[in-house]
């Protein structure tokens, strides 16, 4: 990542506190970590789980879903669409949803994880025909529609920058000609490479073009500087966009990736274009736990949570796995015909006995960025300096320091009809791919930091930051809760042979000639089948979006209904 310290001023950690005035001050208040127990997933990393009694009772299913994230939830809705209702789901937390799962504060509802979803293509049709189930898309006169009030509000977004806030995320203010024109040749090698090849979500849709291989085995740092693109404004831009979307920098995502962000959706437009307003996103106060609550909730007493599974071992007739209940301590012994290994690659690597080849040679070409979602709650209205009025997405332009990249905020009442401001949660977001590590993997580092560092730290850091624009945070958040994801997301890093996303190739060319293609007219869906296991995650498409890990576990439900 190209790293610039706060507004251009060489400021660290010391010194983004000298900038925020005495408001910024976090000693008063109180808060802890929250939303994950990374305490069951090191257990099993550690080696120090049990393994089942002799004698222990057998729970027997048809198809056992491991994993209730979006992919385990969304198997779990085909199972039902075919009538199959003898499933269960394993889930390893409290709650069902993965990345998008929710907290409350102050009695208002919070993301702790993903907190929007773009408006679905063509490309998509299961993820068109949930939304149409749940009321929030339907056809009149003709033309679908959805839902205002699920829409994210305007205005959506701004940058501070130079002092000021602006509308967009592009910094435009003050720029100059020449960073203006690097804008616009960035902008026609987009539109180039929309007309060369079909960039779609999901991804794994049809086989890559040529020049989309060629993307795949470089970083979108190295592309950038074969077309001369060096200007600072639209670098840090690129590198928000790739840390937003892959948890890491231009430096380390691949150029398929960085192209595929505005190819797949909107484009990229410069500011006062035509087309330059972002494209529409669905957002909710707990973000993209709406989904997942109304995904998990008719399956009742099939949702087991607080499940550590420990071993799957695909057998002759059906599959064995164990998992450890964790409020118990007991290990739990389970049967079915089938399962659905809804389970991050780097798991699913660990608890399959005797693993296929494919299994860990995906495993061998993952990488995987940690987060920190912080949720501040605030008593009233910040201080707001000149510019753009109060969005829901709100950026600082140049954050980036050795606790990694902030991505701003997105504050929870903005979907609020309230006439007046009040109280609020505003959500962090800091992805830690890209914290230094020399020789390390992708996210060691920012791992280690996430699992030792004290939560007082991580506050006093966000409270400096955001102090910037706003000298008054600190003295009026009262509280601030932290969620840690070590593994928050896959990573498209490049691929020497340009293979894009962690499909076996082989497998996935035979999936495509012999798919049938769905009811809807839509592209053939691969599943990815071993022995009695199919493997369902948004991993295997490289990258973390729910659009991926939605159609993933509805094929799998699909494929064994």
């Amino acid at each position: 990542m190209k790293r610039r310290t706060v507004l251009g001023a060489g400021l660290g950690v010391a010194g983004l506190a000298a900038c925020g005035a005495e408001g910024a001050s976090g000693a008063h208040i109180e808060g802890g970590f929250t939303g994950i127990a990374i305490e069951r997933g090191h257990a099993l990393r550690d080696g120090g789980a049990p393994r089942a009694l002799p004698g222990a009772k057998v729970r027997r299913t048809q198809v056992l879903i491991l994993g209730g994230g979006v992919a385990g939830l969304a198997a779990a809705r085909a199972l039902r669409l075919r009538g199959v209702d003898d499933f269960a789901v394993l889930e390893l937390e409290d709650s069902a949803g993965g990345n998008a799962r929710a907290g409350r504060m102050g009695g208002i509802d919070c993301p702790l994880g993903a907190h929007y979803l773009p408006l679905p293509s063509d490309e998509a049709p299961e993820v068109q025909d949930l939304l149409e189930q749940l009321g929030l898309r339907q056809r009149v006169a003709g033309r679908w529609q959805y839902d205002e009030r699920h829409l994210c509000h305007s205005p959506q977004e701004r940058l501070f920058l130079h002092g000021a806030w602006q509308e967009g995320l592009l910094p435009w203010q003050g720029v100059g000609a020449d960073t203006r024109a690097q804008y616009a040749r960035f902008a026609a090698l987009v539109a180039q490479a929309q007309r060369a090849a079909r960039w779609t979500l999901p991804v794994q849709n049809r086989p890559a073009a040529p020049m989309q291989r060629a993307l795949a085995a470089i970083t979108f740092e190295t592309y950038l500087a074969q077309h001369g693109l060096d200007d600072t404004y639209l670098r840090w831009y690129l590198d928000y966009c790739c840390h937003d979307d892959f948890g890491a920098g231009i430096a380390t995502v691949s150029a398929w990736a960085g192209m595929h962000y505005f190819a797949s959706r909107h484009g990229f437009h410069p500011g006062g274009e035509a087309g330059a307003e972002r494209e529409g996103v669905l957002t909710w106060p707990e973000g993209n736990a709406w989904l997942t609550q109304r995904l998990a909730a008719p399956l009742g007493e099939r949702l087991h949570t607080a499940r550590v599974v420990l071993r799957v071992e695909s057998q002759r007739h059906g599959v064995a796995v164990e998992a450890l209940h964790v409020p118990s301590g007991t290990v739990e012994r389970w049967q079915a015909e089938h399962a659905i290994v809804a389970l991050p690659i780097f798991v699913a690597a660990r608890v399959v006995q005797n693993p296929p080849d494919f299994l860990r040679q995906a495993l061998q070409r993952s990488a995987y960025a940690p987060w920190l979602v912080a949720n501040l709650q605030v008593s009233a209205p910040l201080h707001d300096p000149p510019g753009a009025a109060p969005s829901w997405d709100n950026v600082l332009y140049g954050t980036s320091t050795h606790w990694g990249l902030g991505l701003g905020y997105v504050d929870a009442r903005h979907q609020s009809l309230r006439p007046v401001p009040g109280p609020t949660v505003l959500t962090h977001y800091r992805a830690l791919g890209q914290v230094a590590g020399v020789g390390a993997p992708v996210g060691q580092a920012g791992r280690l930091r996430l699992a030792q560092g004290r939560w007082q730290d991580w506050r006093d850091a966000i409270l400096a930051e955001l102090s910037i624009a706003h000298p008054d945070l600190g003295a009026k958040t009262t509280r601030l809760e932290l969620t840690r994801y070590g593994h928050a997301m896959a990573v498209p890093v490049p691929q020497p042979d340009g293979q894009i996303g962690l499909w076996p190739a082989e497998i996935l060319r035979e999936q495509l000639s012999k798919q049938k293609r769905l009811r809807s007219g839509g592209p053939p869906r691969p599943v990815l089948a071993w022995q009695r296991l199919c493997f369902a995650h948004s991993d295997w498409a490289g990258y973390s979006v729910f659009e991926e890990a939605f159609t993933a576990g509805h094929a799998a439900g699909l494929s064994l209904g």
